[in-house]
């Protein structure tokens, strides 16, 4: 089981609800406060953080660069640079474990996201 928390500035909701579609029965989602999300990992009680702002990487991801450290985030859209899944790829072989997005890019980034990681758990 894949422990993901949503923290970010927008659409908590819509990010969750599309990690459970996607992961199905792999994956476990709880929406949290950024700082609440960001300790969630740093303390191991969650595997992945993912976030949605306006910029990709400010409200997004604060908090988790914050307490997890710029090494272990990644900005994978920001307004007008839609996600590209190789770099999501990268991401997470790399051994990224918080992920921020534009709101705008909210589908293709978690399906990229989810997809890597399942993936990258085979």
């Amino acid at each position: 089981m894949i422990r993901f928390v949503v923290g970010g500035a927008v659409d908590k909701q819509k990010v969750a609800q599309l990690i459970k579609d996607l992961g199905g029965d792999n994956v476990s989602v709880e929406i949290k406060s950024d700082i609440e999300a960001a300790m969630a990992v740093k303390t191991g009680k969650a595997d992945y953080y993912v976030g949605a702002c306006s910029t990709g990487g400010g409200g997004a991801l604060a908090m988790a660069m914050a307490l997890l450290t710029a090494q272990k985030c990644a900005t994978v859209s920001m307004p007008g640079k839609p996600p590209k899944e190789q770099d999501v790829l990268k991401a997470v072989a790399d051994g990224k474990v918080a992920f921020g997005f534009t709101n705008d890019h909210i589908e293709k980034a978690i399906t990229y996201i989810v997809n890597a990681i399942l993936k990258n758990k085979e």
